[in-house]
């Protein structure tokens, strides 16, 4: 007998259309697989074998987190492909700041009415991120939340599970003055401030399909431009390199962020000359009259991530991140944790 339940479609909850997501679904899934993976989607739980091999004391590091009200500009846009990628790298960016390879994603999907194309076009994107990080989209749940949200409304959110060996969890106690902060170049906004940048461009009652010159795009396109992963990046740098902290600048922005990797006494001294902000910034600052202070502890600015490396080994690092990273500024002796110069 076939699973449904009227009583409960008529109270706003279509189980049956949940089962045609979960198959719409699978073949984004399926892209995600990867050596360890045990189970299929629809299980209870997601399976997981990790590989010990030529680990000593291997570690888990775990991280979770949403996309927030960026998820609004993608409603707006009626374009949901992308923001699977957001979620995916909040979490996994987050992680690899340990050294931490992620193994496996789950994601949760709160949505007003279950539309099975919709679910599967926003899993598409969770796949995506999962492939550029290297890691399997292992499960997940979609709720349909009839009363509480409106019908075209939902919430994406997701964690991720990594795996490193003890002895090479980054170490930021062998951080000196002298070592070298390299900025790894953002793609944009990333998932972070939309509220700011909801009120500021009135995104309710804009144009966002309005080609801007000054973007080079539409200013749609610029606000729904997925986060960048930089799991591969960071992962072959840790390998080249003398590798000493990695912040990924998310929200609280540079002032917030980079200070988690430092130790007692040392500043992140930052040029600010030598930061190539996107032009997006550069509109949001001027047109919310934004101080450049709330600019740097809010958003990104360019750089989606931090890494700190001995002096001399920026050469190694940069040619092994292999993507675009620079010089941005130094660590020096000092009780201010970010000062920008």
């Amino acid at each position: 007998m076939r699973s449904f339940s009227d009583s409960y479609r008529d109270a706003g909850v279509n189980i049956e259309a949940g089962y045609e997501g979960v198959k719409l679904m699978s073949a984004h899934v399926k892209r995600t697989l990867i050596p360890g993976v045990v189970s299929d989607i629809g299980g209870f739980g997601g399976l997981f074998a990790p590989d010990f091999t030529g680990m000593k004391e291997p570690v888990l590091v775990s991280g979770t987190d949403g996309v927030g009200t960026k998820i609004r500009i993608a409603q707006l846009m009626d374009k949901h492909d992308t923001v699977g990628i957001d979620c995916v790298a909040m979490c996994v960016n987050d992680i690899i700041c340990c050294g931490a390879k992620p193994l496996f994603f789950l994601d949760y999907i709160a949505i007003g009415k279950n539309e099975p194309e919709k679910v599967a076009t926003l899993v598409s994107g969770v796949a995506e991120g999962c492939v550029q990080s290297g890691c399997a989209l292992i499960g997940g749940e979609t709720a349909e939340h009839p009363g509480m949200m409106a019908a075209d409304d939902y919430d994406l959110a997701g964690f991720s599970v990594g795996l490193v060996d003890k002895a090479k969890v980054i170490d930021h106690n062998t951080m000196v003055p002298g070592d070298v902060i390299l900025a790894l170049p953002s793609s944009g906004i990333h998932s972070n401030g939309f509220s700011l940048v909801r009120k500021v461009f009135d995104v309710e009652h804009a144009d966002l399909n309005v080609y801007s010159d000054e973007l080079g795009r539409t200013l749609g396109e610029a606000l729904l431009e997925p986060t960048v992963i930089y799991v591969k990046p960071v992962l072959r740098c840790i390998e080249a390199a003398n590798v000493k902290g990695i912040s990924h600048i998310t929200g609280g922005g540079f002032f917030e962020n980079i200070p988690r990797c430092l130790p007692d006494g040392l500043t992140a001294k930052i040029d600010k000359a030598a930061i190539r902000t996107l032009p997006i910034f550069s509109m949001l600052q001027q047109k919310g009259n934004i101080p450049e202070h709330d600019m740097f502890n809010t958003y990104n600015m360019g750089v989606g991530m931090a890494v700190i490396v001995a002096k001399e080994d920026v050469d190694k690092a940069i040619a092994a991140l292999d993507c675009g990273a620079y010089v941005m500024g130094e660590i020096v002796s000092g009780e201010e944790r970010v000062t920008l110069c």
